[in-house]
């Protein structure tokens, strides 16, 4: 049994089962919940360009040649690396592969110059807030509150020890970078064009 990490893009024939079952996984846990009108789906939130180097990257974990987890990163700032799409095969959880896939993704982001990771999970993935707390991620929301009053609940870690945080800032740029995308997809759809 082999396992090696390939850098691609999500548009890659080997990503499409983990991009597929991904979708199914969100839509199971999530699709009873009211969306705000215009307002994409998670797995339609941002375009595959963002993933892609110099600011981001995807990678898929082979195992024998068959894509059995992933995840990505993109930028939020100069300094920070927002985590995305972090899966792992729904038959292989509880065998340390997330955690190997967070290693993976932390060490791309650190060579691409990142010295910050940020993330958010939603309140409805107990296991992926286990994961980062187990991994050295700092909640930037209040553990004792109920998750679903929070929705969205953010993490951060320092990837480089000598980096400073300071959550204000990450929170204005995830926004602004919302919003851009929102906007892109707007005006492309204005002008008959479809949306990445």
């Amino acid at each position: 049994m082999s396992e090696t990490f390939l850098y691609t893009q999500p548009h890659d024939p080997a990503a499409r089962p983990l991009i597929e079952a991904l979708t199914r996984e969100y839509d199971t846990r999530y699709g009873d919940i009211p969306r705000a009108e215009g307002e994409p789906k998670e797995m339609d939130r941002y375009p595959p360009e963002v993933f892609a180097p110099p600011h981001g990257n995807f990678v898929l974990l082979l195992r024998d040649g068959v894509a059995i987890g992933g995840g990505a990163f993109m930028r939020l700032d100069p300094h920070t690396a927002e985590f995305k799409r972090i899966w792992t095969h729904a038959e292989l959880r509880r065998q340390g592969l997330a955690r190997k896939i967070m290693v993976e993704l932390e060490a791309q982001a650190v060579r691409q110059g990142y010295s910050r990771g940020y993330l958010t999970t939603g309140f409805r993935q107990p296991e992926a807030v286990a994961l980062y707390l187990g991994h050295g991620y700092t909640p930037l929301f209040d553990l004792a509150q109920d998750p679903a009053t929070i929705g969205s609940l953010p993490f951060q870690k320092l990837l480089v020890p000598s980096a400073k945080v300071e959550f204000q800032e990450i929170v204005v740029k995830r926004s602004d970078l919302l919003q851009g995308v929102l906007a892109l997809r707007g005006a492309a759809a204005l002008e008959g064009a479809v949306a990445p």
